[in-house]
């Protein structure tokens, strides 16, 4: 009876997910058109927020310095690190005539997390004077990771978003700069494509585009907004402190959008342990973020607030839906017993073709999408490599649990992911 319920449950659960993938699907597809104001030059200030980067580092500094744009800096936040951090970005600077700058935080104010480091950014910038002059609504700040490179032509894809005056922010594509490294880093890479080229992309018509931790565009007077230039700063102490800013910039009014156009490569990780801890950490920011719900029912406009309201309900859902590889488990292994005692057997073929329909429908969709972006790798073998990709999605199952068990335990310190 107890598995009955669990296995008809997940298949609610997965039926009610498979409608709305398949709605944003469809949406993505169609193209969005933007209002456009008046062009305006900007400054574009790309913030690094680095705890022992030195491995990464110097390649991103080199991608922003060479970008073909030119009003633009980047400023690194040291947090505390104690290898060579400090010492890269001083080099970049040298050799970028300045448009790179070093901030450098020191224990015991260093170390809280990226919220806190970026916030230090900010008001950096403004009591350094590097922001004197500028318009706030002309000062574009993007966030990018220490591992991150920008595509060259990245400025020129997101400044048109910014034309609009209610832009308050632009999120771009993200993918794996090491994507031939091995399974585990092209299915990280299959991953954010279908994030970004169908979530992502037909959120713009619910006006509920999520920010990413890697190559957000912000505007600074949206920032200000948030925390205004003397409070504690637009980001969260949250895990998931980029979730937690989209969906205050929606609060406030503002309108977030996706480039499709333009990405930042990260670099995937090549360990399924250090995979599963990132992704805890992820799971546990978005349960954080719950706090977030009166925010939503109070300040957000009803087909946005719907759509968040179900993104914020997906640490639940997964939690659910993992239950479903067990409760097959033992339907399977009661449908065993059942043939044995009989003499005959008791499948049926919807014993093979409903789970099949239920789990890998979905697959031809994200083969085609990433066959779009991958031209090399081929329809075929995408929808082929879709199929092994909603295996990978069992990491969030493992991923789930621990981050839940990290915050019934009150374990809040930041996993951050390491370098190779």
């Amino acid at each position: 009876m107890i598995a009955a319920v669990l296995l008809w449950g997940s298949i609610a659960i997965i039926v009610m997910a498979g409608c709305y993938n398949t709605t944003l699907f469809v949406l993505s597809r169609r193209r969005v058109r933007r209002d456009r104001g008046p062009r305006a030059e900007r400054l574009y200030v790309f913030l690094l927020a680095c705890l022992n980067e030195e491995k990464v580092l110097a390649e991103s500094l080199a991608r922003i310095t060479s970008l073909p744009a030119g009003n633009f800096m980047a400023l690194v936040i040291d947090d505390a690190s104690d290898d060579g951090t400090a010492e890269i970005a001083r080099a970049a600077g040298r050799s970028s005539q300045g448009r790179v700058q070093l901030l450098q935080r020191h224990l015991p104010d260093a170390r809280r997390g990226k919220g806190a480091a970026l916030n230090a950014g900010i008001r950096h910038l403004r009591e350094s004077g590097l922001l004197d002059g500028r318009d706030p609504r002309d000062v574009i700040v993007c966030v990018v990771d220490a591992d991150g490179r920008l595509d060259p032509h990245v400025v020129q894809a997101v400044d048109p978003y910014f034309d609009d005056p209610h832009t308050g922010a632009t999120q771009i594509g993200v993918r794996m700069y090491n994507r031939h490294k091995g399974l585990l880093a092209r299915l990280q890479d299959m991953e954010f494509v279908i994030y970004g080229d169908i979530f992502q992309t037909a959120r713009r018509y619910f006006g509920s585009v999520g920010m990413g931790g890697n190559g957000q565009f912000m505007r600074l007077a949206a920032l200000d907004t948030l925390g205004g230039p003397d409070g504690r700063g637009p980001w969260s102490d949250s895990l998931t402190e980029d979730l937690d800013l989209g969906v205050r910039l929606i609060a406030r009014g503002w309108t977030n959008q996706h480039c499709t156009t333009a990405a930042v490569s990260q670099q995937a990780v090549l360990d399924v342990g250090r995979l599963v801890r990132q992704r805890s950490r992820w799971f546990q920011g978005h349960l954080q973020s719950a706090n977030l719900v009166p925010l939503i029912l109070r300040e957000v406009p009803t087909r946005a607030a719907v759509d968040l309201m179900y993104h914020l309900s997906s640490p639940v859902l997964i939690l659910l839906t993992s239950l479903l590889p067990l409760s097959f488990l033992v339907a399977t292994a009661g449908t065993l017993i059942g043939s044995v005692e009989a003499g005959r057997p008791l499948f049926s073929p919807m014993f093979v073709l409903g789970p099949y329909v239920l789990s890998f429908t979905a697959a031809y969709a994200y083969g085609w999408v990433y066959s779009r972006r991958e031209r090399n790798l081929g329809l075929t073998r995408a929808v082929l490599l879709s199929h092994v990709f909603v295996f990978y999605g069992y990491i969030w199952f493992a991923a789930g649990w621990w981050g839940l068990w990290r915050m019934l335990t009150g374990k809040q310190t930041w996993l951050k992911t390491a370098r190779t």
